[in-house]
């Protein structure tokens, strides 16, 4: 078997590797022997290891017998003779010394050939599983180990404890030896492990399984997931709900060997236990235990559970507790189901002792079950909800088909709320493959499209066929016409989600019209019809009474703080949207929630709250995680947040993630996002290699933006990215293009921070074009109309800009005081890639003045780059593939290179730019410190402004 996979354990092997010894401690299978054995691969010198087995504490030296196999005959054979003889016996190899002085020689004949190995060269010592050392080896080992002192022998121990407690044979171990407890996995590790184990991701709903049970426990992990992908299987038995995992034999006979030598009567007492919800000594007497205690405290003494002083029965651990239900006959686990039944009075509790202590078909059980799942769902007990449902499903007689079809249904609806989106599709497809009824089907149909989630793409059959099913019902017609305005608008088909919409609305119920009004209001925002979007969404809060009381009325608020996001009402976006999670958190299903979260992140990184947005990202994911699912929204929230907060790198890899996703389910409103935050993302390097990637996401954004005639306020200020994108790679005509575009799309209701996102863009390209003074006066317009604005992120943005131009018209002093500012807000707001950005302008003005720059040309960044590449060789050809920029461009800033510069031709600039790096000890770039890195043969000029040849291959990868 090849090693196994050290998933969550990166920084506890970084701790043990800087420590002379380590004695890694905690329960059976959380990954102790592994993490010796990482620590030992590809050791040099010597290593004694020993690793004994239960049976072998008994053995006196059965250890030590171990631990010495390797040591050479040699070493043995230059003790002195009394400990030599004592070793030998002591190994099996020799007659135990007469004269009974035979443990002290054998404690000196160990301490002397432990030291004359490690007079040789390194030693290590690698003791595995501690607790089942014979006792006589423990206490050689104690008297070696302590005089070892000062001679290098590292030691590495493992020993098995239960659950928080310590380990009881740190004495076998130098003096030094550091303590590490090893803890569980997280949930996502362990998700990490059984992908890497198994070689692809287990169902969601076995995955979350497994992880319930193995609680963090990696070989627990391991064994079930085999299960899951073998014989065994994952799944419950038909009636046995969360306990009737079917906990495969081998691990039960390894978690249970001694427990099954219990009396029977102790047996079912913990069998009752392990099958109520809340196991203590009041509910075991009222199931009608004579004396549960008894049964307990045998177990008890065997680590199988612990009553706590008020009463309270602990499971040492969950796969310990599924395991004593799974090795029970039916019979017993059906009897302790019905003395629950009887002692519980909690509604939904009972309802599940009640289902499983009668397995098989019976309406008043149906009934009774339906009627917890209502009263669980109510709660905020999805889960619950969902499995009481399905179990009613399954206890309905065979003579009710249309009673089982609606508990079906109800069922998944619940596993929707749920984001249980397994369970929810089988349940609502076998009521699309039986039921005959036409009403039926429909719901079935719409549960499978609120199912797909962002993936509607694929959903064009399921609208039509249930449109066919629902003629002559405006109701579920109204439904229908709906998800197609979802679906429209999820794949950028607007004015097929306009009719569809304004048809739902009409015909609909109330949940359905305010539902449409809702999504009429997003079309029209998208289309950049603020004024129609508002009238929209106020006909829906109208309809809606404005109450918070559920989904639809959720959404209006999401809705309208997104509306007021986008028209730059900041505070009361944010205000609405945290007002919302905290009402919604209790109840609301995962979609809901997830929903709110992504909103949020938005909200969080326009107000400036950027630590906060990856907080809020992180509980995006964790949703999706909880679910056993990934969606382009929350990859998105994630990327933007890391935009804002986190790392270019980090950004750049969760939106192309996010890109992905998009394109898988065919969701182009989300896609727009996901492309818009890529190039963001390529941006923050202020690098042409960024540029160039920036503007290939950003002109797919331009591309989809057109084909679907958006024109909302997000759109246009991905057009000011792109416009500044093509300024960095010296596309300033076709810079120029984008911004005249995005500027006919812009209106009287337009909000404010569009024309900054252009102004600041236009000021970029001015100063790209030589027209420094404009560039700056642009630039200085955007910064004072954001600063009647809250959007600090976008103010931080500009006010670098702003000081990159005044640096490079040697303004230095106007430079210092904006660079300093926007450093000081983007630390104060946690915008982490901007205040990077601050500094790096900092540090070029401070290099700046050191140089000297004055009487210099004022060239801008682009001009800069091509003068030092073809003043040292590079052919226009060549500079175009390093700037990934067109030739005619590089053409046209070369011009303007002479003209500024003074010089004719390409031998005089060469010469212009040997005598600027001769009198200033500078970069070659004349007007900018950026670092140049040409891909082909050509001049590159370093970080310390020597011309130097590069002869590396071209860089193909984008």
């Amino acid at each position: 078997m090849g090693p196994r996979p050290l998933t969550g354990r990166r920084e506890l092997l970084d701790v043990a590797r800087a420590e002379p010894g380590v004695l890694f401690h905690g329960p059976a299978g959380i990954g102790k022997s592994t993490l010796l054995a990482a620590l030992t691969d590809g050791t040099s010198g010597t290593v004694l290891r020993c690793s004994p087995a239960e049976e072998d504490a008994r053995l006196p030296y059965a250890g030590l017998v171990d631990l010495f196999a390797r040591v050479p005959e040699h070493c043995l054979a230059s003790l002195a003779p009394e400990p030599r003889a004592a070793l030998e016996a002591a190994l099996l190899r020799g007659r135990e010394p007469a004269d009974g002085r035979d443990r002290l020689a054998l404690r000196v004949a160990v301490l002397d050939t432990l030291r004359a190995l490690a007079s040789t060269g390194p030693l290590l010592l690698v003791l595995d599983d501690l607790q089942w050392l014979d006792e006589p080896t423990a206490e050689v080992l104690a008297f070696a180990v302590r005089r070892l002192d000062g001679l290098g022998v590292r030691t590495l121990a493992a020993e098995r404890v239960a659950e928080g407690e310590q380990p009881v044979r740190p004495h076998c171990c130098p003096p030094d030896t550091l303590e590490l407890p090893v803890p569980p996995l997280t949930d996502e590790e362990v998700a990490h492990l059984l992908r890497t184990d198994l070689g692809a991701d287990p169902p969601p709903a076995a995955l979350r399984r497994i992880q319930e049970l193995a609680a963090g426990n990696p070989w627990y992990a391991r064994e079930l997931g085999r299960a899951a992908d073998g014989s065994y299987g994952m799944s419950p038995a038909p009636d046995a709900g969360s306990h009737g995992i079917d906990v495969p034999p081998r691990l039960r006979a390894r978690l249970l060997h001694r427990f099954r030598e219990l009396p029977a009567p102790a047996r079912f007492t913990v069998l009752v236990a392990s099958a109520a919800a809340r196991p203590g000594l009041t509910v075991l007497r009222a199931a009608g235990l004579p004396d549960p205690a008894v049964g307990l405290a045998a177990a008890e003494e065997l680590g199988v559970v612990a009553v706590d002083a008020d009463g309270a029965v602990r499971f040492r651990h969950p796969l310990v507790r599924a395991a004593v239900y799974a090795d029970a006959p039916p019979s017993d686990r059906g009897q302790a189901h019905a003395l629950l039944a009887r002692a519980v009075t909690e509604p939904v509790e009972r309802a599940r002792h009640l289902a499983h202590a009668r397995p098989y078909e019976d309406e008043a059980t149906a009934r009774t079950l339906m009627s917890a799942a209502e009263t669980a769902r109510r709660e905020g007990a999805l889960d619950t909800g969902f499995e009481l449902a399905a179990l009613a499903a399954r206890r309905t007689p065979g003579g009710r088909p249309a009673d089982r079809a609606d508990r079906l249904l109800a069922a998944a609806e619940y596993a929707c709320d749920a984001g249980r989106l397994e369970e929810a599709g089988e349940a609502a497809g076998a009521v699309l493959a039986e039921s005959d009824s036409a009403h039926r089907r429909v719901r079935a149909r719409l549960i499978l499209l609120r199912n797909a989630g962002q993936a509607l793409r694929d959903t064009g059959n399921l609208i039509e066929e249930g449109l066919q099913d629902a003629c002559g019902d405006p109701e579920s017609e109204a439904r229908l016409h709906h998800w197609a305005a979802v679906r429209g608008l999820l794949c950028g088909e607007l004015t097929a989600a306009e009719r569809h919409a304004r048809q739902a609305a009409r015909t609909g119920d109330t949940e359905t019209r305010v539902a449409a009004l809702a999504t009429l209001a997003r079309v029209r925002s998208l289309a950049g019809e603020p004024l129609a979007a508002d009238t929209a969404l106020e006909a829906a809060l109208a309809l809606s009474g404005g109450t918070e009381g559920g989904p639809e009325s959720w959404r209006l608020i999401r809705m309208r703080a997104i509306l007021a996001l986008d028209s730059d009402r900041v505070p009361e976006a944010h205000e609405q949207v945290t007002r919302l999670l905290a009402a919604i958190s209790e109840f609301a299903g995962v979609e809901d929630v997830l929903a709110t979260l992504v909103a949020l992140t938005r909200v969080q990184v326009r107000a400036g709250h950027c630590r906060e947005a990856l907080h809020t990202a992180e509980r995006c994911s964790r949703a999706l995680a909880e679910a056993g699912v990934q969606a382009a929204p929350a990859l998105y929230a994630a990327a933007l947040a890391a935009t804002a907060g986190g790392t270019a790198e980090e950004a750049r890899h969760l939106a192309g993630q996010a890109v992905r996703a998009s394109e898988a389910d065919g969701d182009r409103l989300f896609l727009l996002r996901a492309l818009a935050v890529l190039g963001q993302a390529e941006l923050l390097g202020g690098d042409p290699r960024g540029a160039a990637a920036a503007v290939e996401a950003l002109q797919r954004v331009r591309e989809l933006g057109t084909a679907m005639s958006a024109a909302d306020p997000p759109l246009l200020h991905w057009y000011a990215d792109l416009a500044e994108a093509l300024v960095v790679l010296g596309e300033t005509d076709e810079a120029g293009a984008v911004l005249r575009e995005a500027h006919a799309r812009v209106s009287a209701a337009t909000p404010g921070s569009v024309p900054a996102a252009l102004e600041r863009a236009e000021g970029l390209r001015e100063a790209g074009l030589g027209r420094a003074k404009e560039g700056a006066a642009c630039l200085r317009a955007a910064v004072e109309r954001l600063r009647r604005l809250p959007l600090p992120v976008e103010l931080v943005r500009t006010l670098i800009a702003l000081g990159a131009v005044e640096r490079r018209s040697r303004r230095r002093s106007t430079a210092r005081g904006v660079l300093g500012e926007a450093l000081e807000t983007a630390v104060r707001i946690g915008a982490a890639p901007l205040a990077s950005r601050a500094r790096d302008e900092l540090a070029r003005l401070d290099a700046g003045e050191r140089a000297g720059e004055a009487g210099r040309p004022e060239l801008t960044p682009t001009e800069a780059r091509i003068a030092a590449l073809v003043g040292g060789g590079a052919t226009n050809r060549e500079v175009a593939a390093e700037l990934f920029i067109s030739v005619k461009t590089v053409e046209g800033a070369l011009s303007r290179v002479y003209r500024k510069v003074g010089v004719r031709s390409r031998t005089a600039l060469a010469h212009a730019m040997a005598v600027a790096v001769l009198a200033t000890g500078a970069a070659v770039d004349l007007g900018d410190d950026d670092q140049v890195q040409p891909r082909v043969t050509a001049v590159t000029a370093s970080q310390s402004g020597r011309v130097v040849r590069s002869s590396r291959a071209p860089d193909i990868r984008r």
